[in-house]
């Protein structure tokens, strides 16, 4: 179970609120002797300034020093001095703050809130609160905005507990036990393990990268390597910081939560599987398509199709002629690729597909029984599979109604038996993208194979990918994962 500290300036800082064991003074805590402590050590910070080389600022950089996740963190601390940072990713905040504020309001051309632990008290702008949160964690936060034509955010400040009034107070007070209960909740034999990995996922979605039986062997993988494995899901986003690693086995997107976890772990320092630049490099096929070019790497013919540019679609099909196939540059397990056979099935295809993206990819077809696989993991093969195409369809997965979704049959090798050429080309497609785990797809005419897409997230299920190496599949992805942790602690990156 973690340990919880409550770190305060001067102790009358706590006067409002009820003893606690948990409650330490800054100088108190300062002064403790540093030891090796296996214990996992939670610190709140909740000193009055965190001013550079002041009381709280050392109580920060110190708890770091000595091993405990510490909030706010020193690059936190950081962050809320650079005023360039404050307008970056806040998501529709001008048409969030027209909306709250009332009638009456319109007027008004600056206001401000508190949020405690990612909460406020105006629910409609408790998405805003939690976001700007998660951008700069830190106990007691006060957002200012203004309005010159539209809102901004004018400051984001840290709040000493000794400012609050009496009902201010309360509020921080309930939230505080919210977030250290969750921080509480879950008491793990910590000492059995060396290291912990978050792994976050989606219990309810219908088709995610690992089966339930993938996952549990990822689990047991980790702890016959002392690593325990923790399943996770979007809602423990503020737990984050407790692990020393974090592998995303849910379907990622670059502009979801999955994105922003990835992000978190790789600015705590935290070993990440996916990496937030492979997720950003693979989740959209017009910049793979473009990067695979590049390099020189065999792709099928692609050109890009634009919203607004009838006549360029025109001129596309006349280059690459049909049947075509089009793409949304964000898709999924073939969700977003429709196959067109004339003029009149590409616009109406195009048209549904412009509604979600301006740009669309249209790539020559190549007929092939299945499609290849290729794992890689740190720059080495990992696994190889041969992916079948559903029956009686065009596509490994063919999306039926009522989102119900087929797929064709399987077959894993050796990577040593699939086609040297394919290997080679898998493993020169993910260069350029990092050193993470991906699952890169391959057509193969005649000697001749050509990219299709790279996989930042690939799938890894019980029976399919691990069919050839069983555990080991699940072993050599962890052992990776211990490699990198190991390297870290040694004072190395990646």
């Amino acid at each position: 179970m973690a340990r919880l500290v409550i770190v305060v300036e001067k102790a009358s800082d706590w006067g409002s609120y009820y003893p606690s064991v948990d409650v330490m003074s800054a100088m108190d805590y300062l002064r403790q002797p540093v030891a090796a402590d296996d214990e996992r050590t939670h610190v709140i910070n909740l000193c009055r300034s965190y001013k550079y080389l002041g009381t709280g600022y050392y109580v920060s950089l110190l708890a770091e020093a000595r091993g405990h996740k510490v909030m706010p963190s020193v690059r936190t601390v950081n962050d809320l001095r650079r005023r360039s940072l404050y307008g970056l990713d806040i998501v529709d905040l001008n048409h969030k703050l027209t909306h709250f504020l009332p009638a009456g309001g319109r007027d008004t051309t600056d206001f401000g809130i508190l949020v405690y632990f990612g909460e406020t008290a105006y629910p409609a702008l408790q998405d805003l609160a939690r976001q700007l949160f998660e951008m700069f964690p830190c106990p007691l936060l006060r957002i200012e905005f203004e309005r010159d034509r539209v809102w901004q955010v004018s400051s984001i400040k840290p709040v000493g507990l000794h400012t609050l009034d009496d009902a201010q107070e309360d509020a921080f007070a309930q939230e505080l036990d919210r977030f250290s209960r969750k921080l509480w909740r879950k008491p793990r034999a910590r000492k059995l393990y060396r290291y912990d990995i978050a792994m976050l996922v989606d219990p309810n979605e219908a088709m995610p990268p690992s089966n339930k039986r993938a996952l549990k062997s990822f689990i047991a993988a980790g702890r016959e390597l002392g690593i325990e494995v923790d399943p996770i899901d979007k809602n423990d986003y503020q737990r984050l910081a407790e692990y020393d690693g974090l592998f995303i086995r849910e379907t990622t997107a670059s502009d979801n939560h999955t994105y922003r976890f990835s992000h978190r772990a790789e600015k705590e320092g935290m070993v990440v599987i996916d990496d937030p630049t492979s997720i950003l490099r693979c989740t959209n096929k017009i910049f793979l398509n473009d990067l695979m070019v590049s390099r020189k790497l065999a792709v099928p013919r692609t050109e890009i199709l634009y919203r607004d540019d009838a006549k360029g679609t025109h001129e596309v099909v006349e280059r690459l002629g049909f049947p075509l196939v089009l793409k949304i540059p964000d898709g999924s397990f073939s969700r977003g690729v429709v196959k067109v056979e004339n003029e009149q099935a590409l616009a109406e295809a195009a048209g549904r597909l412009f509604q979600h993206s301006a740009l669309v990819l249209a790539q020559e077809y190549v007929y092939t029984e299945f499609d290849w696989r290729i794992g890689v993991l740190n720059r080495e093969p990992l696994y190889a599979c041969k992916y079948f195409m559903s029956r009686g369809h065009w596509q490994i997965y063919n999306h039926g109604a009522k989102g119900t979704a087929k797929s064709g049959g399987f077959e894993t090798i050796a990577v040593a038996d699939a086609p040297p050429e394919v290997v080679k080309l898998a493993l020169k497609a993910t260069h350029p993208i990092g050193n993470g785990l991906y699952g890169v797809d391959l057509k193969q005419v005649g000697n001749k194979p050509v990219v299709i897409e790279v996989n930042d997230n690939p799938s890894i299920d019980a029976g399919v990918e691990d069919a050839h190496l069983g555990d080991e599949l699940y072993l050599r992805i962890m052992r990776e994962f211990l490699r990198r942790m190991e390297h870290k602690r040694q004072g190395g990156g990646h």
